[in-house]
């Protein structure tokens, strides 16, 4: 390969490490030269999530059954090896499991099926059962993901599915995810942003009774939450972005007949972050909203609450539509179903929602 001359500016030396510089450099190279694109690929850590529901299954089969997969990025699971050999016995998969420590996790990894055995606590394990142990089990794979993510050991994080009432079970001190996330980070400004083709979708709330939605609504606030979507969608390589906000009432409110939360709370909001220099329109009524969104008319849409944004990417493509966690270090990227606890350990889950997590993953990481 010709010589090439890059300048760059002065790098934030607090945090970055000789991993950090390899992928920035090879990702320049790559933009400058494509036709001598560089081999290195980034690796993430794939939790198996809570071991009595399906993620043990999905991350088997995705990393079994998609060979396309590794000349992207480099795998490893982080879980449990025993209940991962129970699952390949269920799946009649005869691939071999490789126990690896900390220290082996690399891009140079051939590629293959390797796990960072975590047994926290023993339990009998059994397929669709609430448990405290499944509850343990669940956040000691996160946490250890977390662990590799912030050691740069590996670029990102790919996440099977864990239950809120086996978390409580286990007294795990976090309802999900996202809280997990955001504190053994010690990120201040967390975001859930779901993605499916080209739909992207923010949440303003998550995990909220119904009838504390409209409470929940503070100008300022959504104003600081469309600058977060407008720097998230930036982190992802889309500049000056255009964000939709959705309303809350059927036809954006008609001028107050069927609620006020448009004109006095959602519309200054929208002209204060355009104020700020968010390019930012709505509140667009949320019928159609979300169609405009898959059409290209916008790039992101900021979703009042869960269900609003769950069902308009769920009833566009329910297998592929991915969940990404935006603010913290590096990206984590996640299956958007539950642990199926009714199908687990049945062989019949779907593998394509984690798939496209690790797809998401290879083309957002940062």
């Amino acid at each position: 390969m010709r010589d090439i001359l890059i300048f760059c500016r002065p790098l934030d030396t607090k945090s970055i490490n000789a991993l950090t510089i390899k992928y920035s450099l090879i990702k320049i190279i790559n933009t400058i030269n494509p036709g001598e694109k560089l081999s290195m690929k980034p690796v993430f850590a794939v939790t198996i999530g809570d071991p009595c529901g399906v993620g043990p299954e999905i991350v088997l089969k995705a990393l079994s059954n998609y060979p396309e997969l590794y000349d992207q990025c480099r795998l490893v699971i982080v879980g449990s090896k025993e209940i991962l050999d129970r699952t390949a016995d269920m799946l009649d998969l005869t691939r071999a499991i490789t126990v690896i420590e900390d220290q082996d996790v690399s891009a140079d990894l051939s590629p293959g099926l390797y796990c960072l055995d975590i047994n926290p606590v023993a339990f009998t394990h059994e397929y669709g059962k609430i448990t405290a142990e499944g509850g343990i089990h669940s956040y000691e794979y996160l946490a250890r993901a977390i662990k590799l993510s912030m050691e740069k050991k590996v670029n990102g994080i790919v996440t099977a599915p864990i239950n809120k009432k086996s978390l409580r079970a286990g007294n795990v001190p976090y309802l999900d995810h996202t809280e997990i996330l955001t504190s053994l980070t010690k990120s201040e400004r967390t975001m859930t942003l779901f993605v499916v083709g080209e739909m992207r979708v923010f949440f303003y709330s998550r995990h909220i009774s119904f009838k504390d939605i409209s409470n929940s609504l503070e100008i300022g606030k959504l104003v600081d939450t469309l600058s977060d979507c407008q720097r998230y969608l930036e982190k992802i390589g889309i500049k000056n972005g255009k964000l939709a906000l959705a309303a809350l009432n059927p036809h954006g409110g008609e001028e107050g007949l069927f609620g006020t939360e448009e004109m006095e709370i959602l519309r200054p909001a929208v002209k204060k972050a355009a104020a700020r220099g968010v390019n930012v329109e709505g509140p667009v009524p949320a019928d159609s909203v979300f169609h405009m969104a898959g059409e290209g008319h916008f790039d992101g849409v900021l979703s009042l609450y869960h269900d609003q944004g769950h069902i308009a990417t769920k009833t566009y493509d329910f297998h592929r539509t991915v969940s990404l966690t935006m603010g913290l270090p590096f990206l984590r990227t996640s299956v958007d179903h539950g642990t199926a606890f009714d199908i687990a350990g049945k062989n019949i889950a779907s593998e394509i929602s984690l798939v496209e997590a690790i797809k998401a993953a290879v083309r957002y990481y940062w």
